[in-house]
């Protein structure tokens, strides 16, 4: 077994075991308690995992959960080196409500070529697949970049699907869309099923716009490379405190990130496992010998790698 397929064999451990740990709380409110399964479930997973890996991206702060924290380091110590970005819960309050698309989270890449989020929150991103490769400025306008995509995917504006998380940050957004003729696919959470989706050709969405996470961004940009899409970003802090940090920190906000930018590396990989059944993943269930199956997607190592099957645990 190389190396890479090793580390995928350990990653799909790591968020299918999250993912199971995180189903036992689906439906019962408890939000964090739920998070804390799956921290738990991703840290003894990772205990005996060939990789010598620290955390570049961890649960983030502003779910109020315990963390994989930054800086952690993950595995056995021995074998890649590598960069971690988790997110043991996406859709946290979706877990906890039994509402669809909670998913546990994990992506991989050459230790110190993910972009360090450091206090960023949240981003503007755009991202789109493989067919729309290029044709993305998030300086300008949702109208020039519904005409690009377009022109590029060979489909009429009409066509389109823009996946938009519904927060009332997304309003005006909404009416650009829709102004534009092209249909909205709105969701309460999952900006990463959203990116994922606008990358997978099987799927009707055709782009994510909007302002998400800035730590889900790297998540998401390693599908984006495997997947050969394409992303932009723009930090899009939404409390005066997060400006503030950022501004402490140099970071220069009003900078472009490139998916080059989020990963400088020429791979990375993808794993999510579904917490709750659905538009990407099923929930997990168990089987007639008493043992858990998980339903995961792995995106990469390899350019175009995908893979979706059920783990036994």
């Amino acid at each position: 077994m190389t190396e890479h397929e090793q580390l995928v064999e350990d990653l799909k451990q790591v968020v299918c075991s999250a993912a199971a740990a995180a189903k036992k709380f689906v439906g019962t409110g408890e939000k964090e308690a739920g998070d804390q399964a799956a921290v738990d479930a991703m840290r003894k997973s990772f205990e005996e995992a060939q990789m010598d890996a620290v955390v570049r991206v961890g649960e983030g702060e502003k779910d109020e959960a315990p963390m994989l924290y930054m800086g952690e380091k993950l595995g056995n110590g021995v074998g890649l080196k590598l960069d971690i970005a988790v997110d043991p819960v996406e859709g946290t309050s979706l877990m906890a409500a039994g509402k669809p698309n909670a998913i546990a989270v994990v992506a991989a890449t050459d230790q110190g070529k993910f972009w360090d989020a450091g206090s960023a929150y949240y981003m503007k991103k755009i991202v789109v697949g493989a067919a729309a490769r290029g044709a993305i400025d998030i300086t300008k306008s949702t109208a020039d970049n519904l005409k690009s995509i377009a022109q590029a995917s060979e489909k009429k504006i009409e066509d389109l699907v823009v996946y938009v998380l519904d927060k009332p940050r997304h309003i005006e957004l909404r009416k650009e869309i829709e102004a534009c003729g092209a249909r909205v696919d709105l969701h309460a959470e999952g900006d990463v099923i959203g990116s994922v989706l606008a990358l997978m050709e099987a799927s009707e969405v055709d782009a994510l716009m909007g302002i998400g996470g800035a730590p889900e961004a790297v998540i998401t940009a390693a599908a984006v490379l495997a997947l050969g899409g394409d992303m932009q970003g723009q930090l899009a802090p939404q409390q005066e405190d997060e400006r503030s940090a950022l501004l402490a920190e140099g970071t220069d906000i009003d900078k472009v990130l490139l998916l080059s930018d989020l990963v400088q590396s020429d791979w990375a990989v993808f794993v999510a496992a579904g917490v709750t059944a659905g538009v990407l993943l099923d929930e997990p269930k168990e089987s007639t010998n008493n043992e858990v199956l998980v339903d995961y997607l792995m995106i990469g190592p390899e350019a175009g790698q995908v893979e979706n099957d059920l783990f036994e645990l």
